[in-house]
């Protein structure tokens, strides 16, 4: 028996041979830090991000708890110190908001009517940063146009007339129906129409739809006060299409209008830019910057413009560190203030504008790899156009990690990025461009039907994995990109 014992204890005594080996040193125990290809890595944020609805979840809190964010407006500023604290406790970096000044536009009354023969009242609402009737209103013959072309190039005597301009917008997938008309029409409209002695100015809303609501957005005025102007609802402006035909037909005579618009400057005023980061882990100084317009119009709730950018692009972010990966580079979210509203003197884009002169400026330490802004709703992204870049494979490598979200990546060289990215571009900082589908984006922009319930959650989710995907890759590589052409 003692033995037995015996052996049983040298037996337990004695170690496996695997145990009796050489230990091993301390670098053969560290494991080898494999590092993945940036590609394979942004196919992982791709993928995560489809499955996420932090996007979504940020402009419902949005819209819900702040409603329409006019630039400058207590919503605003309110909407602002909200998404600082909610990007805080989310992990970012260096999270700030920085002020600049602003001078305070605000809507008043608004109405226009037909009076006498065919009397009845038109669906209105005033442009941003137009000029007022008398708080009684003007009266005045309509002098109608059915485009903007037969406005500019007509000899008409305008002295005392209410210039009525009936071009529609053509709804395209990429929005260039309305930027032709926004330029001119919109922005130019008014000042032209003053020039030649109108005293008031009414256009087609830029619109894609046929409902009845309106759609405002920003004029200009160059002297000391811009013009009454209104836009139209579609059906009103078809309205007048056929009472116009009336008048060809000798069915009608001249139709006289009464026009109320009420707007005011309120004087100086202040907006915000809120500001987070992704610290870069090698190249800090080296900055991508990604974001939105916090501020909206008055009329909705501002979901799709632009709650929905600013969600998608801090969504994009928010994955990198909900997974632990730190890019190389920087990424920096930003939420301009005051996209929307034009300011005396034919300026706008304040935030944007005060963004760049603050962080582009020459003789920084930092320098901006490349800059791009959601601002086109929240429907899929189909194609992406880059800068030309230095790197001739990186397109290539890129488009195949969006390829599994149908997207392209477009053979042209990119010139824009969204609107707040033009003051950066002016200054010579690469922006690319993930285009999204908008051919539905100008039924409700600017209207009060731009509300959440026009956001489709899962639409959402592609753009916050295309954008995700591709920020991860220019943050991890040494692509560089040339400025845009202007």
């Amino acid at each position: 028996m003692s033995a037995l014992m015996g052996l049983s204890l040298v037996s337990v005594a004695v170690s496996p041979v695997w145990a009796q080996a050489k230990p091993k040193s301390k670098a053969e125990r560290v494991a080898p830090d494999i590092k993945l290809a940036p590609e394979v890595e942004a196919a992982k944020l791709r993928d995560a991000a489809l499955k996420s609805n932090e996007a979504y979840a940020f402009v419902s809190h949005l819209t819900t708890r702040f409603g329409a964010r006019p630039a400058g407006s207590d919503s605003e500023r309110n909407s602002a110190v909200w998404a600082a604290e909610e990007l805080k406790k989310m992990g970012f970096d260096n999270v700030r908001i920085d002020t600049f000044p602003l001078a305070l536009w605000q809507r008043g009354a608004e109405s226009l009517e037909i009076t006498g023969p065919f009397a009845q009242k038109m669906v209105v609402t005033a442009l941003g940063g137009s000029g007022a009737t008398p708080p009684e209103g003007v009266t005045g013959e309509a002098a109608i146009f059915e485009t903007y072309q037969d406005f500019t190039t007509s000899t008409a005597d305008l002295k005392g007339k209410i210039v009525v301009i009936l071009q529609p917008t053509v709804r395209t997938q990429t929005g260039v129906g309305y930027g032709v008309n926004s330029g001119s029409m919109r922005r130019q409209g008014p000042e032209a129409a003053k020039a030649r002695g109108a005293i008031g100015y009414v256009m087609r809303s830029l619109g894609t739809e046929d409902h009845r609501f309106a759609h405002t957005g920003a004029t200009r005025f160059l002297g000391d006060e811009g013009l009454a102007a209104l836009a139209i609802s579609p059906p009103d402006a078809e309205q007048f299409e056929r009472l116009l035909k009336l008048q060809r037909e000798g069915k009608a005579g001249p139709l006289t209008l009464k026009m109320v618009s009420t707007p005011k400057f309120l004087g100086n005023g202040t907006s915000q830019n809120v500001i987070a980061e992704i610290k870069g882990r090698n190249r800090p100084n080296e900055i991508i910057t990604i974001g939105g317009h916090l501020d909206s119009w008055d009329l909705g709730t501002g979901a799709t413009d632009d709650g929905a950018g600013v969600a998608i692009t801090m969504a994009a972010a928010k994955v990198m560190i909900d997974h632990k990966m730190r890019p190389e580079r920087t990424v920096r979210v930003v939420f301009w203030g005051s996209e929307e509203v034009s300011q005396p003197g034919d300026k706008g884009l304040s935030g944007a504008t005060a963004y760049a002169e603050k962080y582009a400026v020459a003789g920084s330490n930092e320098t901006h790899i490349a800059a791009a802004e959601s601002d086109f709703g929240a429907d899929v992204v189909y194609s992406l156009s880059l800068p030309k870049a230095s790197d001739e494979t990186f397109k290539a490598k890129l488009g195949n990690v969006l390829y599994p979200l149908n997207i392209y990546t477009d053979r042209a060289d990119s010139t824009g990025g969204g609107p707040d990215t033009g003051p950066l571009k002016n200054k010579d900082v690469p922006v690319f461009d993930l285009q999204q589908n908008g051919t539905d984006y100008f039924d409700v922009h600017h209207t009060v039907d731009d509300v959440l319930e026009r956001i489709d959650p899962k639409k959402m989710d592609q753009n916050v994995a295309a954008w995700a995907a591709t920020v991860w890759m220019i943050a991890n590589t040494s692509v560089t990109f040339a400025p845009n052409p202007k």
